[in-house]
């Protein structure tokens, strides 16, 4: 029955049926939330702007759950007249419910896009898409939102469908779909990880496709571009501009496979911090890329790398292959002391979820060159078997809703022998996804690394 691992994979071979498109004139549209992850792999395939699409439903005021119509942005509001004659709805009715959805889509627009425009649909072609389609009234709505927004062509872009869904759909011009399983339950049970997709997880994602699309084009003057003008109000892109500077994109020999990765270092670098991801993540997470910015701001390298090739992504238990994955951190390791700018840094890892086993089984290694750990919302119990060898200072940093992993790790503290600290973000779930709980981590971790990795200043000299 399942057909995806993920999100992620997903995007990854829905964008493969859309090549055709690639070169042309595209904005690609996810519909949040769920299908930002999916639109953000698209956009990046195609090498085209990535944006939100956001609609409201009109509900019939007696029967809610029954769409009457939909509002857009820019005032676009599309009407069943069908169901408004069988209903015997009437105009103010229809206004009623179209102010109070009106009001919600707009602080929808203010959360997510944070002030900036939308990118102009004028002339161009719209890929609206989202995780998957069930009985088709959202994307129907959003394509023709699109195409009242002044797209001249609207791509339905989907990784899953009904066949009677897709067939029965007017509003695009075209329709892309990788799978069509008969029968057809619910999206959801056609992804092995269907984990929600929250609002700063869509604000993220809009933000590292802005930053990426920025890298990729500082010689161009194509006026697309000049959509990120506005990105001097908001501090997040203006701290992303001063990592991209120093960033490169590395290939990493690990055995008989090359890892794919990200290297940011500051001038001089003395410490470097290597990213285990958790399952379901990659060098690509924009709340990865979050963290790397707080410690490169605080003089601290980082690297940040996919520990499995995109084949072995495809097979699910590579995830929960400690050793594997610890032998794909020491690798990394090794290749950092052979780099003549950071042959002499101090190396740290960061783990998240799964990814905190695999650093802390790299780690316990007798000959392993590991200054320091920070473990966020990580499995320490996965490296169980070795906990005792580790000798790193290591910081567990936890939410304190997420009930069940801090118990793993408050086990896991009583059985690391070396310096180790367990420290809790209030309120924050295994995701840290609650506002401002993700910050306090990456604060947190920074502090760490900065303690065990960076030369210490030296006391001022009493006259």
């Amino acid at each position: 029955m399942v057909e995806f691992a993920d999100r992620v994979e997903a995007g990854r071979r829905l964008a493969e049926r859309l090549g055709h498109l690639r070169g042309q004139d595209v904005v690609v549209l996810g519909l949040p939330r769920g299908g930002l992850p999916v639109a953000f792999e698209v956009a990046q395939a195609l090498d085209a702007p990535l944006d939100v699409i956001v609609v409201r439903k009109l509900g019939v005021p007696f029967e809610p759950e029954l769409a009457m119509g939909a509002v857009g942005e820019g005032g676009v509001r599309v009407l069943d007249a069908e169901i408004l004659r069988r209903a015997g709805i009437h105009e103010d009715q229809v206004s009623a419910v179209e102010t109070r959805e009106r009001e919600l889509l707009e602080a929808g627009v203010a959360r997510l896009r944070r002030g900036r425009e939308p990118v102009s649909l004028a002339g161009r072609t719209a890929v609206v898409v989202d995780d998957g389609v069930a009985t088709g009234s959202t994307a129907q709505v959003a394509c023709e939102v699109a195409r009242r927004l002044g797209a001249a062509r609207v791509v339905l872009a989907v990784p899953v469908a009904p066949p009677a869904t897709l067939r029965s759909l007017s509003a695009p011009d075209e329709v892309v779909c990788v799978e069509t399983p008969q029968p057809f339950l619910a999206v959801g049970c056609h992804y092995r990880d269907f984990s929600p997709t929250s609002d700063d997880d869509v604000i993220d994602l809009l933000v590292e496709a802005r930053r990426r699309r920025r890298n990729d084009s500082t010689d161009s003057t194509d006026s697309t571009d000049s959509t990120d003008s506005d990105d001097s109000t908001d501090s997040t892109d203006s701290t992303d501009s001063d990592v991209s500077d120093v960033s490169d994109h590395v290939e990493i020999p690990a055995g008989s496979v090359t890892l794919s990765g990200h290297l940011h270092l500051p001038q001089p670098a003395t410490g470097v911090v290597v990213f285990a991801h958790g399952s379901g993540s990659s060098r690509h997470s924009p709340r990865n890329q979050f963290v790397a910015e707080v410690l490169y701001r605080a003089g601290l390298g980082t690297l940040l790398l996919d520990l499995l090739t995109p084949e072995e992504e495809l097979d699910r238990a590579n995830v929960f292959d400690i050793e594997l994955l610890a032998g794909r951190l020491t690798a990394a390791t090794s290749w950092l002391a052979g780099r003549p700018d950071t042959a002499s840094c101090k190396v740290g890892y960061f783990g998240a979820s799964t990814g905190a086993g695999a650093a802390l089984w790299a780690a316990s290694d007798p000959g392993a060159q590991v200054a320091a750990i920070v473990s966020r919302g990580g499995r320490p119990d996965l490296a169980g078997p070795v906990l005792g060898k580790v000798r790193a200072p290591t910081l567990l940093i936890v939410g304190s809703a997420d009930h069940t992993v801090l118990e793993l790790n408050r086990l896991a503290q009583t059985l690391l022998p070396g310096t180790c600290e367990l420290a809790l973000v209030e309120g924050a779930t295994h995701l840290f996804e609650e506002p401002g709980t993700l910050a306090e981590a990456a604060r947190l971790a920074s502090d760490w690394f900065a303690r065990y990795l960076l030369p210490v200043d030296p006391e001022p000299s009493v006259s």
